[in-house]
């Protein structure tokens, strides 16, 4: 039986960020193990006629400069594009700044007025009118929290289609904090003078990008991982808890602390753990990669589409990125976690959808590329946080850690997969 000290599953962003982090601080004895043929988990880049497109739209907003420096100290030579972030939402065709709720002005007269009346009514000031118990009881949950917090108009106009079609699930079955620090919550002052001095300013107001895509940042993680730590396409397949033994299909290791970046549920499984399958949702996002022969418009990186009509919620836009005379997309496409997705039915009514929505006229397709992420969005539930909390307290007592974005069953920036596994090693006895 092989014997490591520290096994980590999964060579993404957060398994590899673990294994640089043990390596910098001179613990060698570290075995990492990824059941894909490359690193990268869903951070991989494509190259396809000149086109280059990440498997969905991954991009680096920096809080920490001393992780920016850390990466990019190994990305010597690497051409990384600074972006002032252009966002903007299709609302039946007009073209409004993103976030919509700080943007309503924007709108056709009727549509504003209707916005700004529901949301005023909304926010009466306390002690002019006491919620109900069961309003209460409904800002509990995601949808509650939008319609309390934004009035029925802007909820029903953009707020709820929109992550219906992201989530792909009823809103009102999410924690309020579905989304926490992502979600771009604004009061009634901060819309009203968004009316006269716009002030669109987001977390991600700022990203970065390497030229070569995303993989450049992962390769950076990877420079300071000893190459033959890195198992590629052998998964976990069962997880002894006890014994504190991993099997693979070759083998079977022995460690003494484990650390897990697959999705919550899946070590679940792994490792025989009792839990209620319904409590762990998510929904899957198929990805189409799409490049043209020609230029499109210049001014917007992502595009919102709340019409349920429209097939996809967003379109990103990697020309705008690159500055590149060709128009390159990624566009995504929600689905429920059982969907069973007809991959050209769908290709086909996206195309449609582009030219219907003022995207591409002639132009013409020249490269593609598509891929279904499962899971791609975690839904974030008071019973899956419950649990989540439970089960995790009880595995790290053992040396199991379940962390990253699917581990921690959480929505979270790439950033805050490194800054949580380098916490996590910091913390580990030497």
């Amino acid at each position: 039986m092989d014997q490591v000290r520290t096994l980590v599953v999964g060579a993404g962003i957060t398994g590899l960020a673990t294994a640089a982090a043990l390596a910098e601080r001179g613990d060698d004895d570290y075995l990492v193990l990824e059941a894909d043929s490359a690193i990268g988990g869903y951070c991989k880049t494509v190259e396809r006629e000149g086109f280059v497109w990440d498997y969905s739209g991954h991009f680096f907003h920096f809080k920490h400069p001393e992780i920016e420096a850390w990466l990019r100290d190994r990305m010597r030579g690497e051409q990384i594009r600074t972006v002032e972030k252009v966002s903007r939402v299709d609302f039946k065709r007009q073209i409004i700044d993103f976030p919509f709720q700080k943007n309503i002005h924007q709108l056709l007269r009727e549509d504003f007025i209707e916005c700004l009346h529901d949301l005023v009514v909304a926010l009466v000031p306390d002690g002019q009118r006491t919620a109900t118990s069961s309003e209460a009881a409904a800002e509990e949950s995601f949808k509650g929290m939008l319609y309390a917090r934004f009035g029925r108009a802007i909820a029903e106009r953009f707020l709820v289609p929109y992550n219906e079609k992201l989530y792909a699930t009823d809103l009102a079955t999410l924690d309020k904090e579905a989304m926490g620090r992502f979600f771009p919550h604004a009061n009634l002052l901060d819309i009203v003078r968004n009316m006269k001095l716009a002030n669109n300013a987001s977390y991600n107001a700022t990203f970065t990008y390497p030229q070569g895509g995303a993989i450049r940042y992962v390769n950076a993680l990877a420079s300071a991982v000893r190459g033959s730590a890195i198992g590629l396409n052998e998964p976990v397949l069962a997880l002894d808890i006890e014994r504190r033994v991993a099997r693979t299909s070759t083998r079977e290791i022995h460690f003494e602390r484990f650390v897990s970046s697959a999705p919550f549920n899946r070590l679940l499984a792994m490792a025989r753990i009792p839990h209620d399958d319904d409590i762990f949702s998510w929904n899957q996002v198929l990805v189409f990669n799409l490049g043209f022969d020609k230029q499109g418009k210049k001014d917007v990186h992502w595009m919102y589409y709340p019409d349920r009509d429209v097939s996809f919620y967003r379109v990103g836009f990697y020309d705008t990125i690159y500055d590149a005379p060709r128009l390159s997309l990624y566009v995504e496409v929600g689905f429920a976690k059982d969907a069973v997705i007809d991959v050209p039915a769908v290709r086909a009514r996206v195309l449609e959808d582009l030219k219907r929505v003022g995207i591409v006229a002639d132009h013409r397709l020249i490269a593609e590329h598509f891929v279904v992420m499962d899971p791609a969005y975690v839904h974030i539930t008071k019973r899956s946080l419950a649990e989540h909390a439970r089960i995790t307290a009880d595995l790290r007592a053992r040396g199991i850690y379940s962390i990253g974005r699917y581990g921690g069953w959480t929505y979270c920036s790439i950033e805050d997969n490194i800054v949580e596994a380098r916490g996590l090693v910091a913390a580990l006895p030497l």
